[in-house]
């Protein structure tokens, strides 16, 4: 008799594990059913600010009439991706303030010798931001980076940055530094 009970007892134990198992599977896709998809969804509310902001800035012609020049050649990633070719306006990189709509920098990528914007890049000098704030800079919830000198880019003193992918999807999320979607490829102006 106690051995019948025990043979009944394990097999009302797996039966009972079968179940739980069985329902946990049935469960899980219910339980994500109502998560939003990474990729898809409204942009963030920094890249429509930054989007509608540089809009007159496609042509590359409008962003040097507006005081943006060529920095360095293209930016490649050091194992992937690549930043593209940075316009950067002296006077914003110089005045300390952040603001959504005045990016430092516009970035394009340049392919059969044509200009493509396909992000920004806000910038300010660390010692002028931390001169009057306690820590990093933070926009529309988006904090600020920081890169040390010496650096690869040779600028001579320590800054602040924050990449906006507003115009080409980045794989790795619209405020990461190195995009998986743009190349160094292309042809590049000369400057």
């Amino acid at each position: 008799m106690t051995t019948r009970i025990t043979t009944l007892i394990r097999r009302s134990t797996r039966s009972i594990l079968r179940l739980a198992l069985l329902g946990s599977l049935v469960a899980t896709p219910s339980l994500f059913a109502g998560d939003p998809p990474h990729e898809h969804g409204s942009p963030a509310k920094l890249v429509q600010i930054v989007r509608e902001a540089t809009r007159p800035f496609i042509d590359v012609g409008a962003a040097t009439a507006a005081g943006y020049g060529q920095f360095l050649g293209c930016v490649s990633g050091p194992d992937h991706g690549a930043m593209g070719v940075h316009y950067v306006n002296g006077p914003l990189v110089g005045d300390g303030a952040i603001d959504a709509t005045k990016p430092e920098a516009l970035i394009y990528e340049f392919s059969h010798g044509r200009a493509r914007l396909v992000g920004v890049e806000f910038i300010v000098d660390a010692a002028t931001w931390l001169g009057s704030h306690a820590s990093a800079p933070v926009l529309e919830g988006q904090s600020f980076q920081l890169v040390g000198s010496p650096n690869r880019y040779g600028i001579p003193a320590a800054f602040f940055e924050l990449h906006v992918w507003a115009w080409r999807d980045n794989p790795n999320g619209a405020f990461v530094d190195w995009n998986d979607r743009v190349t160094c490829e292309g042809e590049q102006p000369e400057g």
